[in-house]
This record gives structure tokens, C-alpha cells and sequence, in this order.
């Protein structure tokens, strides 16, 4: 099996395994390193991106993404649209079961999302619930829980009305940790510890938490009560914990480590890429500056324009990150599926991205117009740099 070193921007997805420890085998042990020990692996409570990897081969939700990164069945073997965009009713498999051998039903997803818009929750990925009719004024405590746009028809029915049409709610549900269903039973019982034992974290995925070592691993085999067993591909996953890039590369080396999500130093890439130890991939994710408009110069939307025109994106690519990312020409990036090709190639640009000094003139005149002139009297910007999606 060849060890490869993956380079991602921000959410990687990988394909894992499971079984009793004694009857695996070293050859169907996949060992991977998403970096250091994750803060919590709770659906509704994660806020990093990468940590999305373990939940993602512990929980399913409504739809998943296969190899090719399509939208496909997933807890919801179909599902219906109405002609305006708005709602989606799905229809739950029958078959599928929680790890502990219990039917997962359409009560599950609805107590799952309603956890994650509650104020009280506090979770930093809720924004991304107000995809969903009155999720943002129950998270303002404007509104109570039940109107949120989540409605069961059946335990193998449910009903998902979101505030506009929006052709990247599929891929939202498939890939976002926060949308898949939880077991309220359980995290009533056990309180903000249920994540922490193998015998408590029921999951509902391809695999089973089997053993967690904090600061050292987390360990998943497969879920037998998984619907679909021919899609598992390991018997078992072991995520090495681990930020440290110069060891991990050496485990790499030695073929103790097959992935890792960690990024190399930059001078290393290109060796890295060069004995084929790296592979970039697709990603979600944008990588953007968080400005705060209540700061005097900021709050005027030209200046804001204009300093979004002065930051030559391809340069930042091409010389000081040097990786496999792309320069961004607009917030939603290609990763993300239009109708039928890429959202990004399907919409236009906000940004030129090929012509730099056009984009300073442009600047200029924009600073200009806001009453700044050749440089004089510029305000002076305090900025922070936030991670993306």
C-alpha cells in the first residue's frame, strides 16, 4: 500500500474501516493523522473543519457524497422537491440502525437540528442551519425551537423547508457534520460526555468508536449494523494524534502513517510532490479576511471593495503559500457543484484574477470616491485572518 501525505485547504473526507482487534490484520488497518487530538467530536459542537473526518465515518446523514464527490442516497434513499425550491421531503431507508441496534428514524434528524440552532447550545457551525426557514430567528431567541423549518411526517418521513431555494443544500447535508441525526436518549443520559466512551458514542455511520487513548488516538472499526457493508472498506481506521508536521512525515516515510491532513512546510513541497507524497484534492473551504465594519475606515463598503481589489490573490497562491489551492475570485469556491458543472464556473467572478493592475486602478478610484486621494489620509486598518468554511 503506497503512504501518501494528502494537502488539503480546510475539509478533507477520507474512506476508512472496523472489526474485532485480534482477527484485523496490519493490511486492512488504515492509519491516518488529521493532526493533534481533537477538541470534541460531537456533531453539533465541532468548529473544525478537519474534525468533520471523524464524524463523518461515525455519522450519516440525509445524503453522502461518493468517490467522484456526487450527491447520493443516503440515510434518505430518495427524496422529493417542490417546485419552488423550498421543500424537501425525504424518505428515510427502513433499514438503517443505530450502532446499538436501534431504527434511525426522522425524530433523529429533527432533534439534531434543532439542538444545533438552539441559542443555549451555543454552536459555532449553527450559521449554517439558516439555511432553514426561522433557523436565524431562533438563534437571535426571537423564536422558539419547534417553528424551525424541520417537520415529521413519519418515523420514515420528514419534511425540510428552508428560507430560499438553494442548490448547495444537498451538498451541505451530505458534507457538514452538523446536519446528520443524534440520539437525544442518549445525550439526555450522558450529558457532554456521551462522545467519550466507546460505549456511549452510538453513531449511526460505517463505523464505531472502538477505543480512544486522548492525546494519542482515536480508533473506529466497522459498524455492523451498517446498512450497506459492501461500502466499508477497512476493517478499521486508526487516527493518530499528532500536529507535529516533521514527525508525521517520518511516520510517512516509514510507512507507519498512510495519510495525514497536516500541511508541509512549503520549501518541502515540492520534493513531497515530486516522490509522490503528496496529492492535492478538492476541498470546501475559503480562506478569507474577517473585517470588523465598525471600525471608522471599514464601514464604508468602497473601502472595503477597495481593499478586496489590492490583495493579489495569485500572487498569495503562486509564491508564499505555494500549495494546490486556488486563488478565489469570489467567496463560494469550485468544490462546490452548480446544476450541472461547477458553481464557480457556472456564476461569474466578483474579482479579475488575471489582471492585477486593473483591479489597483479600480481601488483607487473606489478610495477616491470614498474621499481618500493619492494616498493621503488612508485609514489605518486593524484586520484579523479568519479560516474559512
Amino acid at each position: 500500500m503506497k503512504k501518501i501525505l494528502l494537502y488539503i485547504s480546510i475539509l478533507i473526507i477520507i474512506i476508512s474501516c472496523s472489526s474485532k482487534k485480534e482477527e484485523i490484520a496490519p493490511s486492512e488497518n488504515i492509519v491516518v493523522n488529521m493532526g493533534s487530538d481533537p477538541t470534541t467530536i460531537d456533531p453539533t459542537l465541532n468548529d473544525i473543519g478537519v474534525v468533520s473526518t471523524y464524524i463523518l465515518h461515525a455519522f450519516e446523514g440525509l445524503t453522502k457524497t461518493d468517490k467522484n464527490n456526487d450527491i447520493i442516497p443516503g440515510i434518505a434513499e430518495k427524496w422529493d422537491v417542490s417546485e419552488d425550491g423550498v421543500t424537501y421531503t425525504f424518505n428515510l431507508r427502513t433499514n438503517a440502525k443505530w450502532s446499538d441496534g436501534k431504527p434511525v428514524t426522522a425524530y433523529d434528524f429533527q432533534y439534531s437540528w434543532r439542538r444545533a440552532v438552539n441559542p443555549q447550545t451555543d454552536a459555532s457551525f449553527a450559521y449554517m442551519m439558516e439555511i432553514i426557514k426561522n433557523a436565524t430567528n431562533i438563534r437571535l431567541g426571537t423564536m422558539d425551537i419547534t417553528n424551525l423549518g424541520v417537520n415529521v411526517i413519519d418515523d420514515y418521513t420528514l419534511k425540510v423547508e428552508l428560507e430560499n431555494p438553494s442548490l448547495f443544500f444537498l451538498d451541505f447535508v451530505a458534507s457538514t457534520g452538523i446536519f446528520v441525526p443524534l440520539r437525544e436518549d442518549i445525550i439526555k443520559e450522558y450529558g457532554d460526555e456521551w462522545t467519550l466512551s466507546p460505549k456511549t458514542y452510538i453513531c449511526n455511520g460505517q463505523y464505531v468508536l472502538k477505543e480512544r487513548v486522548p492525546g494519542e488516538k482515536i480508533v473506529y472499526e466497522e459498524n455492523t449494523n451498517y446498512y450497506d457493508k459492501e461500502e466499508i472498506v477497512a476493517k478499521r481506521i486508526t487516527f493518530v494524534s499528532d500536529n507535529n508536521v516533521a514527525n508525521i512525515i517520518d511516520q510517512i516515510f516509514q510507512n507507519k502513517v498512510y495519510f495525514s491532513a497536516l500541511e508541509p512546510p512549503a520549501n518541502e513541497l515540492e520534493y513531497l510532490t515530486g516522490k509522490g507524497y503528496i496529492k492535492p484534492n478538492d476541498a470546501i473551504g475559503t480562506i478569507y479576511l474577517e473585517l470588523n465594519i465598525t471600525n471608522e475606515g471599514l464601514n464604508d463598503k468602497r473601502v472595503r471593495q477597495a481593499l478586496s481589489l489590492a490583495i493579489d490573490r495569485r500572487y498569495i497562491v503562486n509564491n508564499i503559500v505555494r500549495g494546490a489551492q486556488t486563488s478565489a475570485g469570489a467567496f463560494v469556491p469550485p468544490a462546490v457543484k452548480g446544476i450541472k458543472h461547477s458553481f464557480r464556473d457556472e456564476s461569474s467572478n466578483f474579482i479579475e484574477l488575471n489582471n492585477y493592475q486593473e483591479n489597483i486602478e479600480k481601488a483607487k478610484a473606489l478610495m477616491a470616491e470614498a474621499g481618500y486621494s493619492n494616498g493621503q489620509n488612508y485609514p489605518v486598518l486593524t484586520l484579523k485572518v479568519s479560516p474559512g468554511i
